[in-house]
């Protein structure tokens, strides 16, 4: 039986604090991490707002696009676009599950993050590529998960007590306070209200292209 691994998505555009967060816990916990990146677009920019043509990706990389019926014939480098969010989370993604074989894929999910995730199951077949999301936690409440961190004594990343509600890539992640997470109204304001307005948008066709 293969060990469990941790997957992170490298996007080029992620907070310093998460990297450093993520190599800490992982050299403490002895975790086997797998980061993976979409090489091939990231190769052909270099600051945000590059445009490149969809004839300079390689064949994976088009065919995603071709899959989500993708008209243009460029592409402008915006981290949280939906074609961005598509070439840069999942497609990297598709690429693990299927090329180191894995069978199941855990998350950190819940119903009450995103009105697109609210009907989502424990475990949930997916085909291209075929394997199974577990969503363990998808019952908790945004309170419920601080008062396992306190109760628990769970290291968490430090951009929770410096205002941050919900944490995406660097560009598309706002707050709008410096009132640490669990300190605010949590009952009443929306855990993702400062992540990018055009993504929560379209969650639920990034979710059908395959995004957790």
């Amino acid at each position: 039986i293969t060990p469990p691994r941790a997957l992170d998505i490298d996007q080029n555009d992620q907070f310093n604090e998460l990297i450093v967060f993520r190599d800490a816990i992982v050299k403490e916990w002895n975790i086997d991490l797998l980061v993976v990146k979409n090489h091939d677009f990231l190769s052909k920019v270099s600051q945000f707002g590059d445009s490149v043509k969809i004839s300079a990706l390689d064949e994976t990389n088009q065919a995603a696009l071709k899959s989500i019926d993708y008209a243009s014939d460029h592409i402008i480098w915006e981290p949280e676009s939906p074609v961005c969010n598509h070439l840069l989370k999942t497609v990297p993604i598709h690429q693990a599950i299927e090329s180191q074989n894995i069978q199941a894929m855990l998350t950190g999910i819940r119903w009450d993050e995103h009105g697109a995730r609210e009907n989502e199951t424990y475990f949930s077949e997916r085909e291209n590529p075929n394997h199974i999301r577990v969503h363990p936690i998808l019952h908790l409440t945004e309170r419920n998960i601080w008062d396992c961190h306190f109760e628990l004594a769970i290291p968490f990343n430090s951009l929770y007590e410096k205002g941050y509600r919900s944490l995406g890539s660097k560009t598309g992640t706002k707050k709008h306070t410096d009132i640490p997470a669990w300190e605010q109204d949590l009952e009443h304001t929306t855990e993702r209200g400062e992540r990018s307005a055009e993504k929560e948008k379209v969650m639920a066709q990034l979710r059908k292209w395959g995004y957790l």
